[in-house]
């Protein structure tokens, strides 16, 4: 990928608004369920689902990264959950972002719905925590990209 020049892994036929987040510092397996969870879903629905998240009172269900994953009530269909805070609140931004980026091209917001959500692993930030006796041992930290790609719903 260039430098200055955004690249989307899918670009739908027709009118679609579009929103990336760049090297978020939250985790891929966090962001990695949240948008399978949020694919095809309604734009306000989604707005909605992840304020819910934040606020504890729905969960995400873990259907990948669910190792010694406890259960969660409310879940449909799925037993293992969590309430990845911090990554819903990123997401967040993203969708609202993209809900915004929409108006302005003249589309009504209750019509959108999500063709594409999905995550890209960023830079790694490299970092070093010191040790006893001279030695240092590595703390990285990972980046997420986020892109979401919204199209208008024909109903």
């Amino acid at each position: 990928m260039r430098l200055g020049r955004l690249n989307y892994s899918l670009t739908p036929a027709g009118r679609s608004s579009r929103a990336m987040g760049m090297e978020l510092h939250i985790s891929p397996k966090h962001a990695r369920e949240i948008c399978r969870t949020l694919r095809g879903m309604r734009a306000n629905r989604a707005r909605d689902y992840l304020e819910d998240v934040i606020a504890l009172k729905r969960p995400v269900p873990f259907k990948r990264y669910n190792r010694n994953v406890a259960h969660r009530h409310g879940l449909m269909g799925w037993d293992a959950g969590r309430y990845p805070e911090k990554a819903a609140r990123e997401v967040l931004k993203v969708l609202d972002n993209a809900i915004a980026n929409g108006e302005y091209k003249g589309m009504e917001s209750e019509k959108l719905r999500i063709y594409h959500a999905g995550t890209l692993t960023g830079r790694t930030i490299q970092g070093w925590m010191p040790r006893a006796m001279g030695r240092a041992t590595p703390k990285n930290t990972q980046t997420v990209t986020i892109e979401m790609v919204l199209t208008e719903v024909k109903s």
